[in-house]
């Protein structure tokens, strides 16, 4: 079946996801973070509670899926209602995170989503789904995200070729905050434990076939460690000041880059791009929204 644009609306969930201390702490460290970064990556160090990284947010339903799996292929992707695809030809597009209050190390949500659009771009379709979490037992809003996935060669349906962009572009100035962090070469090797088991990101065979020279680091991994340097140096690494963020992948992270995240401040709100030691960016568009 081609690209079903009338699949905009179709809702997925209601489902379970629920995580513990050690998801939180496995995912710290699939980001980059370490001894430098104790209260969210140990829960037993003097002085402190264990805190969460915000964008952490973003994986809790790929780690429900992974606990929730099945031996015969676990839960429908909300991709399927789309259409039928090569999915060696979907790459991640975007995303964003919303938080009302930070996340706790452990808990459990009920989430529930849609596909909010789909785009005809041409040389591809440009899927975007919208999710929230709310507490099992409260109700209560817990995160709200959006996932964008581009379909590559799948488009020429004929739908609305969408928004040219959703973000904004650098300021024409010096940032306010540059702050880089290392990748290991295995760091999609460590990311791939939080969930996400796409092998695009670990199998060199697949990554040819999906046209790359080498697996590619995971999109919200590369996001991650944006979102530590946005924490870091908006919101003195305390999350309850971290309410939202948003940002375009626009190219491709290899495992062993070193990534730069360029941050300008404007009150409350902060434009960032990402880029590797090449130069090339990785994230564009990128928006922070933060507390003072």
């Amino acid at each position: 079946m081609p690209i079903n644009p009338s699949a905009v609306g179709t809702s997925f969930g209601p489902s379970t996801a629920s995580w513990d201390a050690s998801d939180a702490l496995l995912y710290a460290l699939g980001v980059g973070a370490g001894r430098d970064d104790l209260p969210f990556t140990t829960e037993h160090s003097t002085g402190f509670e264990q805190k969460v990284l915000p964008t952490f947010a973003l994986v809790i339903g790929q780690v429900g899926r992974e606990r929730a799996r099945s031996p015969r292929g676990g839960n429908v992707h909300p991709l399927a209602a789309v259409g039928t695809f090569n999915p060696a030809m979907v790459v991640h597009a975007g995303s964003s995170v919303e938080l009302p209050a930070p996340l706790p190390p452990t808990g459990t949500v009920e989430m529930t989503g849609k596909i909010a659009a789909i785009w005809d771009k041409g040389s591809g379709a440009l899927v975007v789904l919208e999710s929230e979490g709310r507490s099992q037992g409260s109700g209560d809003l817990v995160f709200r995200t959006t996932f964008s996935a581009f379909i590559r060669g799948e488009g020429g349906f004929g739908g609305d070729r969408g928004p040219t962009s959703s973000g904004q572009g650098s300021p024409d100035r010096a940032p306010d905050h540059v702050i880089s962090y290392p990748t290991s070469p295995d760091q999609a090797l460590l990311y791939r434990l939080s969930g996400d088991r796409n092998p695009l990101h670990s199998d060199p065979e697949f990554a040819k076939m999906a046209g790359f020279d080498n697996p590619i680091m995971h999109g919200l991994c590369t996001f991650g460690f944006t979102g530590r340097a946005l924490l870091t140096s908006l919101c003195g690494s305390d999350p309850i000041r971290f309410l939202r963020m948003e940002g375009r992948f626009s190219k491709p992270v290899v495992p062993g880059d070193e990534l730069t995240v360029d941050i300008w401040v404007d009150g409350t709100m902060a434009t960032f791009r990402t880029r590797n030691h090449l130069g090339d960016v990785a994230i564009d568009q990128g928006t922070c929204r933060f507390s003072v």
